[in-house]
C-alpha cells in the first residue's frame, strides 16, 4: 500500500475544478464542530452580558438594561464579523480555523464578503427550515455541498496534509 502525503497551500490555487476540490472536501463531522464552535462563541458573549446584567441589578423586566443591549449589539457585530466578512477576505470563520476548513468557491476562487453573508445569513436559514435537510445534503452528497453551498456555489476544503492514493486499480 503505497500513499504519498500532499501538501495542500494554504490558499487553494484558483481554477481547481470542482471534481480535485471534492477530493479534499471537509468531512461534515468537522463543518459540525466548526460551526458549533461559532455559535457557541456568539451564545458566550449573550450569555456574559446576561450575567453581568443580572450583577448589577438587570433583570428579565428592565428591557432597557445597558449591558443586555450592549451584549446584543456585540454579539451581532461579532457575528457578522466572524460569519460575513472573516470568511469573504479569508474563507475562514472562528470555527473553521480552529478545525482546518477553509470555504473556496466551486472553481478556488475566494469567496468574497457578499457571498459569505449571503452563504450564511440566507443559505443557512434556508437549509435549517426543512427540518435541517439543507445541511444533512452536506453528509449524504459526494462532493460535501449543503444547501447553503448550492446556493452560492461554495465548497468546503480541508487545509494542511491530505493523503493521496496512488496504488493504480486492476481489473
Amino acid at each position: 500500500m503505497s500513499a504519498e502525503t500532499v501538501a495542500v497551500q494554504r490558499n487553494v490555487k484558483p481554477g481547481l475544478p470542482i471534481q480535485r476540490l471534492a477530493r479534499i472536501r471537509g468531512p461534515f463531522s468537522l463543518r459540525c464542530g466548526a460551526i458549533l464552535i461559532d455559535y457557541i462563541i456568539l451564545v458566550a458573549i449573550l450569555a456574559f452580558s446576561t450575567l453581568v446584567s443580572r450583577l448589577f441589578g438587570g433583570g428579565a423586566r428592565s428591557a432597557g438594561s445597558s449591558s443586555l443591549t450592549i451584549g446584543a449589539v456585540l454579539t451581532l457585530v461579532v457575528a457578522a464579523l466572524d460569519l460575513g466578512v472573516l470568511p469573504g477576505v479569508t474563507g475562514l470563520t472562528i470555527g473553521k480555523w480552529a478545525t482546518g476548513l477553509r470555504i473556496r468557491r466551486s472553481d478556488g476562487r475566494d469567496l468574497g464578503i457578499g457571498r459569505a453573508f449571503l452563504r450564511h445569513f440566507v443559505g443557512y436559514p434556508l437549509s435549517a427550515l426543512p427540518l435541517g435537510l439543507g445541511f444533512l445534503i452536506a453528509a449524504l452528497n459526494a462532493r460535501g455541498r449543503g444547501l447553503h453551498d448550492l446556493i452560492v456555489d461554495t465548497i468546503v476544503v480541508r487545509e494542511g496534509p491530505v493523503l493521496v492514493d496512488n496504488r493504480r486499480r486492476r481489473a
